[in-house]
C-alpha cells in the first residue's frame, strides 16, 4: 500500500466522524474560488473541527477531496508536495492540510504546487505560522481563527444566535443593546464559566479536564510549534516557561526588560525574540504604550497570558484585575480593534476611547477629565451613562 493510499484510509475515518453542529463565522468565509486557503489559530481553538465542517460541505465524491494531518507520522518520508502532484493525477480535487507548519519547507512546496498543479489546498498552522515565500503570501488567502467569544460561548450554551455588536454600538448605546440581551439570558450567569474554560471549544467534551488539556496545548505550542517556527535554543525552553509563571504571581504585569532578562537568564535582545514568539504562538498578550501625537511605543507596556482560561489552567491564584484585563484586551484585540496602554485610565482604542477596567462599584476618578471616557464594570448586568457591563466586549466578535 503506497503512503497516499494509507493517508487516504486515514482521511475517510476522519470524515467519518460527527460533525458539531455549532458553525463558527469564518467557516462561511472559506470558499474553493482561491486556489489555496491558510487557516491559522492557536491550539485548540477548532481549526481542525473548522477544516472537517468544510470538508462535509463540499459537493465532492470521497475520492476527490482527502485530509491529511502533516505530523502523521507518515509525512516523515514524504512531502507535502509530493502527496499533492500524486492526488492530482489520479483526479483530486480538494487537498487539506492540517498542522502544516510542521514542514519547515512547507510555503515552498505550495508555492509549486500553486504554479503548477491544478487542486484546491486548504491548510492549518499554529498561530505563529508565517509565509516566507512573497510570492505566496501574495496569492493565498489567510484567515485567523480566533479563540471563542463570549457570544460564541453563550450561543453554544443556550443553543440560541445573538448579533455581533460594534464597538461604536457598545459605546453609543450600550443600554438598549444590554437590555436587549438580558432579555432572553441571563449573561453573568455564563460569564465566570466562560472566564474559567470557555475559551477554546474542547470544553464541549469534558469541562472538568478543559484546563489539563488547554495546560498541555500551551506546552505543545512551546516545545513543539515555536521550536521549529522561530528555531529556538531547545534548552531555553525551561527559560522561557518562567515568564509565565511571572505573569501569574503579579498584577497585570508592566514588565522592566532588565528585571525580566534576569529573571529567566535570558539576554534583553534574546527576550525580545521569545516575549514575540509567545505572542505570535498566543501564549501571551503584549499591549503597547500610547503617546498622542507622538509614535506608538514598540516595548510592551503590560504583557498578560493570551486570555482568563489560561490564567486558570497555569496559575495556582490569579488576580482579578489581571483577568479582568486579559479578558478585556483579548475580547478587543481579536476583534482587530488597535489598542495600548493608556497614560490616564487602563486603555485607549482606536486612539479615540479611553477605557477604565475594574469591578462594579469602579470610579470614574482616574478618567474624569478625558473625553470620550468610560468605565468598563465587572458584575454588573447592565450599565448607566459611561458606564458599560465588561461582559458587553465579548459581543465584539
Amino acid at each position: 500500500m503506497s503512503i497516499l493510499e494509507s493517508l487516504q484510509t486515514y482521511s475517510s475515518l476522519f470524515l467519518s466522524k460527527r460533525t458539531p453542529e455549532y458553525e463558527r463565522e469564518l467557516l462561511g468565509k472559506v470558499n474553493l474560488k482561491n486556489k489555496i486557503i491558510g487557516i491559522i489559530g492557536a491550539k485548540g481553538v477548532g481549526k481542525t473541527t473548522l477544516l472537517l465542517q468544510f470538508m462535509k460541505k463540499q459537493n465532492l465524491a470521497p475520492n476527490e477531496m482527502i485530509y491529511i494531518s502533516v505530523d502523521h507520522p507518515l509525512m516523515s518520508a514524504t512531502t507535502i508536495l509530493e502527496i499533492a502532484r500524486e492526488f492530482a493525477s489520479y483526479g483530486g480535487k480538494l487537498i487539506v492540510f492540517d498542522e502544516i507548519h510542521t514542514q519547515s519547507d512547507f510555503a515552498n512546496d505550495l508555492k509549486t504546487i500553486w504554479d503548477f498543479l491544478e487542486i484546491n489546498v486548504i491548510f492549518s498552522g499554529s498561530s505563529a505560522l508565517h509565509l516566507d515565500n512573497a510570492d505566496l503570501s501574495r496569492r493565498a488567502i489567510k484567515y485567523t481563527l480566533p479563540t471563542l467569544s463570549f457570544r460564541e460561548f453563550i450561543e453554544i450554551e443556550t443553543k440560541q444566535k445573538f448579533d455581533k455588536l460594534r464597538l461604536e454600538d457598545i459605546v453609543s448605546n450600550h443600554l438598549a443593546h444590554a437590555s436587549s440581551i438580558i432579555s432572553t439570558i441571563k449573561p453573568l450567569k455564563y460569564f465566570r464559566e466562560y472566564l474559567e474554560y470557555g475559551f477554546y471549544p474542547f470544553y464541549l467534551e469534558d469541562k472538568e479536564t478543559a484546563k489539563i488539556k488547554l495546560y498541555e496545548a500551551i506546552n505543545k505550542t512551546i516545545d513543539i510549534d515555536l521550536l521549529k517556527i522561530y528555531s529556538i535554543d531547545p534548552k531555553k525552553l525551561r527559560n522561557i516557561k518562567k515568564i509565565l509563571t511571572m505573569l501569574c504571581t503579579t498584577v497585570p504585569y508592566k514588565p522592566n526588560m532588565t528585571t525580566l532578562s534576569n529573571a529567566t537568564e535570558i539576554d534583553i535582545k534574546t527576550l525580545y525574540v521569545y516575549l514575540n514568539a509567545l505572542s505570535g504562538g498566543k501564549v501571551i498578550r503584549m499591549v503597547s504604550s500610547y503617546a498622542r501625537g507622538e509614535e506608538i511605543i514598540k516595548k510592551p507596556e503590560k504583557i498578560y497570558l493570551d486570555n482568563p482560561n489560561m490564567f486558570k489552567a497555569l496559575c495556582q491564584s490569579s488576580d482579578i484585575g489581571t483577568i479582568r484585563e486579559s479578558f478585556f484586551a483579548s475580547s478587543l484585540q481579536n476583534s482587530l480593534y488597535e489598542m495600548q496602554v493608556s497614560k490616564k485610565g487602563d486603555f485607549i482604542v482606536d486612539g479615540n476611547y479611553t477605557f477604565e477596567i475594574g469591578g462594579k462599584n469602579k470610579s470614574f476618578n482616574q478618567i474624569k477629565d478625558i473625553s470620550n471616557s468610560f468605565v468598563v464594570a465587572d458584575d454588573i448586568e447592565i450599565g448607566f451613562g459611561n458606564k458599560i457591563p465588561l461582559w458587553m466586549f465579548g459581543f465584539l466578535h
